[in-house]
C-alpha cells in the first residue's frame, strides 16, 4: 500500500495545479518548489510523449499543442472513441498469436448442427461500438484513406484483429458488432444472429458470415465437433 508521503507526492506530480508537497527539501537550494517543478515539468513531457506514440492518431486530429494540453479536448466528443480504437489497436499487436480458421474449417461443419455452433474468436479481437465514424476518421488521419468531408453524425463499430503479423481495423456492417459481441460472450450461432437482427433489421446474415471467414477473427469451432468423414 503507498504510504501518505507517496500519495501526497503523486499528487502534486500529477495534479492540475504545481503544489510542493510536504516534506520535500532540497540540499543544494533554498527554495525546493523550483526544482521540484523542474522534475514535474519532466515528468509531464515524458508523459505526453508517451501518448503521442501510443496514440499517433488523436495527436495528428488536434495537433501537437492541443495534444500536449487535453482538458479542451471535451469539445470534440468522437476524440475519446478514436483514442479507444488506437488502445484496441496497441493491444491487438501485442495480444497472444493464434491460427485463424479458414473457409476450409467452416466447410467441414455439419450443416444441420450450423446454428448450434459455438465460435472462439481471436485473442487479438476488439468489437468497438460508436456514434461517430471512428473508422473512417482513424484511416484518414493514419495514411489510409485520403482526407474528404465527412457526416460526424453518422456511426461506425469497428472490429479490431491481427490474425497474422498487421493490426487490421474494419468498419463493420449493421449488426455486425452486435453478432460478433454475442458470439464473443459464447452464444451459439443461431442465438447471435437473432441478437443481431434484433439489433438493426437490416443485418445481412450472408456478408457478416462472409466478413467473420475473410476477417480471420474466428480460431476455433468450440461446439460441436466439425466432421470426421
Amino acid at each position: 500500500m503507498p504510504t501518505t508521503f507517496e500519495t501526497s507526492f503523486a499528487e502534486a506530480l500529477l495534479g492540475a495545479e504545481p503544489t510542493l508537497p510536504p516534506g520535500i527539501a532540497a540540499h543544494t537550494a533554498a527554495v525546493p518548489a523550483q526544482r521540484f517543478a523542474v522534475y514535474r515539468n519532466n515528468v509531464m513531457a515524458s508523459l505526453a510523449a508517451a501518448l503521442a506514440r501510443r496514440y499517433p492518431v488523436i495527436e495528428r486530429l488536434v495537433g501537437g499543442e492541443f495534444f500536449g494540453a487535453f482538458g479542451p479536448a471535451r469539445q470534440l466528443p468522437y476524440l475519446a472513441d478514436v483514442a479507444r480504437l488506437e488502445a484496441a489497436r496497441t493491444r491487438a499487436y501485442h495480444a497472444e498469436d493464434a491460427t485463424p480458421l479458414g473457409a476450409d474449417g467452416f466447410a467441414a461443419l455439419d450443416a444441420e448442427a450450423l446454428g448450434d455452433i459455438r465460435l472462439q474468436l481471436h485473442p487479438s479481437a476488439a468489437i468497438l461500438r460508436s456514434p461517430f465514424p471512428i473508422v473512417t476518421i482513424w484511416a484518414m488521419n493514419s495514411g489510409e484513406l485520403e482526407p474528404r468531408p465527412i457526416e460526424i453524425g453518422q456511426g461506425e463499430d469497428a472490429l479490431v484483429v491481427r490474425p497474422r503479423l498487421d493490426v487490421e481495423i474494419r468498419a463493420l456492417p449493421p449488426g455486425g458488432a452486435a453478432f460478433l459481441q454475442s458470439l464473443a460472450d459464447g452464444l451459439p450461432l443461431r442465438d447471435a444472429i437473432g441478437v443481431a437482427l434484433a439489433d438493426h433489421s437490416g443485418f445481412d446474415l450472408t456478408g457478416n458470415l462472409a466478413g467473420l471467414i475473410g476477417s480471420g477473427v474466428v480460431s476455433a469451432i468450440l461446439s460441436p465437433a466439425a466432421r470426421t468423414s
